[in-house]
């Protein structure tokens, strides 16, 4: 059986899968992308609902944009997208000028080096890899290639509501009775839930977002409960940066869930950390560590955040973080333990590197399980990625981008010791004065 070779191999379609496409056909080299789903950006389709926070200017991959601007494509020039105008509007013109160098329905299950597995050195970088896939017919193929980038995200693979990373007692049964979601609901979807009592767990923009589209229900529908439940013992920086945030939406959205809870349409639980879900009467019950129980839901959101899915990279040489399952040097710039003040150092190909040459991850998945991931972040990595690849040594050790900062920090020591959070300097935010408990109307 003869076996297809390809010089580089995408994994993922998203938007810095197609963007690496782009990037490595402005400079002649060719590849090919496999996507799980049945068109681009898959993943993106499925939070289409959900606004970015990042404007259009932020959302356009520079060689994207000089791929498609000579077919007659213009770009939207202002505005925040949904995640679906995202796709409408961009990606899918993109992947159609890209098409011949995409394949959907194409489920990567293994790489690795040909003819070795993880323990084998000897001439083991002279190999090509082999990439393994599924397609959606059942079918399997076995491809080879010259590199590899993984820019498959994370949206697949949520944390689950357990406070130690591992799903919590009953989460399972509670997803399959219809009570847990691991996706933030759309608005339509959060109007149906008027009149309930609804959870959400989880202190991130994801959290921040369904707050605030509860909160909106719950002013048009004074029966309807929202309970926030964050695993830190203080607010912290759930309400994010606010003005000092860089993106202003970023900034508004988290003190959208602020005001809601200081006006009363939000219950606000500190230090809890679910360690069991009971499914009573139809309802959920999320009972802590401690022992406390919230009140029966019926729906619960779990907005934890995600993780990178290495499960089939395991013949791979990865240097990941202990921590983060990021790229270790990219770890050090993200890692929510020891972070400060919101200011991210963009990453290169140098990052990137693993011990098995030519493999990389970027987009998402290059920051493991931190949260601090933007677009143009990704962009800049698959510029300076496929400037390796292709050799231009200078382009890739350039760095051509200036991250936004946060206007938050997240170090560490406001877990658990809520004396912490008074003690001011650069990376401690101010207390924060919150209102917990039933709102009153008047």
């Amino acid at each position: 059986m003869e076996v297809e070779v390809n010089p580089v191999v995408i994994i993922g379609a998203g938007p810095q899968g197609l963007a690496a496409a782009a990037h490595l056909l402005e400079r002649g080299l060719e590849s090919l992308v496999l996507e799980s789903g049945d068109g681009p950006a898959s993943a993106v389709a499925e939070w289409g609902h959900v606004r970015l926070f990042s404007p259009w200017s932020e959302l356009i991959d520079p060689a994207s944009r000089r791929l498609l601007e000579p077919t007659g494509w213009s770009a939207p020039e202002t505005g925040y997208p949904t995640g679906a105008q995202w796709v409408e509007e961009y990606l899918t013109p993109l992947a159609e000028t890209l098409s011949d160098r995409v394949r959907y329905g194409y489920r990567v299950v293994g790489v690795g080096r040909k003819g070795r597995d993880l323990s084998v050195d000897a001439g083991r970088a002279e190999q090509p890899f082999v990439v393994h896939v599924r397609r959606a017919d059942g079918e399997e193929e076995r491809l080879e290639a010259q590199a590899v980038v993984d820019a498959s995200g994370t949206w697949r693979a949520p944390s689950p509501a357990g406070a130690e990373g591992l799903p919590a007692l009953g989460e399972h049964a509670a997803v399959e009775a219809g009570l847990l979601d691991h996706r933030t609901p759309s608005r339509d979807e959060a109007a149906e839930l008027a009149g309930k009592h609804v959870v959400v767990v989880g202190s991130g923009h994801s959290a921040a977002t369904a707050i605030g589209d509860l909160a909106a229900v719950v002013r048009r529908e004074p029966g309807t409960r929202v309970t926030w439940a964050l695993r830190r013992g203080t607010v912290g920086n759930a309400f994010g940066g606010g003005s000092a945030d860089k993106l202003p939406e970023r900034g508004d959205l988290g003190q959208r869930a602020k005001k809601a809870v200081e006006d009363g349409y939000v219950d606000l639980v500190t230090g809890f950390r679910v360690e069991r879900v009971l499914v009573e009467d139809g309802r959920a019950v999320l009972v802590g560590e401690d022992g406390r129980r919230l009140e029966p839901a019926d729906r619960v959101v779990v907005a934890t955040g995600f993780r990178p899915n290495l499960s089939f990279l395991s013949e791979v040489r990865l240097d990941l973080d202990v921590r983060l399952q990021a790229p270790t040097k990219v770890a050090t710039e993200v890692d929510p333990n020891l972070h400060s003040c919101g200011s991210v150092r963009a990453t290169g190909a140098a990052d990137l590197a693993h011990p098995e040459p030519g493999f990389y991850i970027v987009g998402a998945k290059s920051y493991g399980r931190a949260p601090t991931f933007l677009a143009m972040t990704g962009y800049e990595q698959v510029r300076s990625v496929v400037a390796e690849l292709a050799g231009d040594h200078e382009a890739a050790d350039r760095v051509e981008l200036e991250l936004p900062d946060t206007g938050v920090c997240g170090g560490s020591g406001l877990f658990d010791a809520p004396e912490q959070a008074t003690s001011g300097g650069c990376c401690t935010p101010a207390p924060q004065l919150v209102q917990i408990g039933t709102r009153t109307d008047g």
